[in-house]
């Protein structure tokens, strides 16, 4: 079997082993490939595995041998489907590896932006206290997290691991969910979404990207948040209009905005967050932990063993 890695470096930069899924076949590990020479490596290839790499229709009628594709993510959209199924080309992808991490990135975003424990820190080594008057000092709002609201978008595998983690905190939690009420622990109150976003003070997109979706946070939901409200998003960048937010942010109608993707990555030079007030960015590493790409991994050879042996997993081409 001819296995081909396409984009391996941002699953396995170098700490973590392939020599299980060298076990299956010839396998050949890309860190990077540009899509010119996709077909040059891939063209005899029966199984690709790639994380990023758009393979469109007209690339896989070029891979006569293609027989599995492994999507190395949760998302696949970068795969097109329809062809894969009409060519009985199975693929798979990997189902909430990352839940735990994402959860304790939406509150790393949370609590830097209610504490910002590393502007106080930067501050101290500058010798700001060392020549401060007081036995303390601070210059930016201490947030408590108790009673506060938060409001879930869609209540998935993250968005419920994200509700434990706030019920911890002494958060209310709101969510707005396809689930019924009596789908819901009673601690989670089911909510219709613009009232999340007009009475929450802190609002979290766990949502996956669709049309209905995209640009869901938007001039108009912003305009109804409170002016002290935060929002986070560990989703998809295209889930928020980044110019409505950007003005929001520079014009205090919302007090901060915590994001982990962002609709172009990497961003380009002139988007309009990197400069916006209260904003904090960070590059798409909520699922990156050494944990979460280990269980990525695990999974990823689950899968293709059960693809070998006739009974495909997590197989999104059916």
């Amino acid at each position: 079997m001819k296995i081909v890695v396409l984009d391996g470096y941002t699953v396995n930069p170098g700490d973590l082993s392939w020599s299980s899924l060298k076990e299956l076949g010839e396998c050949t590990i890309y860190d990077r490939t540009s899509p010119e020479d996709i077909i040059e490596r891939a063209k005899d290839a029966e199984v690709i595995l790639t994380n990023k790499v758009v393979l469109t229709a007209e690339l896989l009628s070029q891979m006569p041998s293609l027989k599995y594709i492994g999507v190395l993510a949760t998302g696949y959209n970068n795969i097109d489907v329809n062809f894969a199924k009409e060519h009985n080309i199975v693929v798979t992808n990997i189902p909430a590896y990352s839940t735990p991490s994402v959860g304790q990135m939406v509150f790393a975003h949370i609590l830097n932006i209610t504490q910002r424990v590393d502007h106080y820190s930067n501050e101290v080594h500058k010798g700001r206290w060392t020549n401060n008057k007081d036995f303390c000092f601070w210059d930016t709002p201490l947030i408590e997290l108790l009673g506060k609201k938060i409001g879930l978008i869609s209540l998935g595998q993250t968005g419920y691991n994200t509700a434990r983690i706030a019920l911890g905190f002494g958060m209310k939690v709101w969510a707005y969910t396809s689930k019924s009420r009596l789908q819901l622990p009673p601690e989670i109150r089911k909510m219709e979404i613009d009232q999340i976003f007009k009475e929450c003070d802190i609002v979290s997109l766990h949502c996956p990207l669709t049309e209905d979706t995209k640009e869901m946070v938007n001039a108009r939901r912003l305009a109804m948040m409170k002016p002290t409200a935060i929002l986070i998003n560990t989703g998809r960048g295209q889930l928020i209009n980044e110019q409505d937010l950007a003005d929001a942010l520079n014009n205090n109608k919302i007090y901060a905005a915590g994001v982990d993707v962002l609709s172009t990555e990497p961003p380009l030079a002139d988007n309009p967050l990197l400069t916006a007030r209260n904003c904090f960015i960070t590059p798409h590493i909520a699922w990156a932990t050494s944990a979460a790409r280990e269980r990525l991994m695990n999974i990823m050879i689950g899968n293709l063993k059960s693809f070998v042996a006739g009974k495909a997993e997590n197989n999104v081409a059916k």
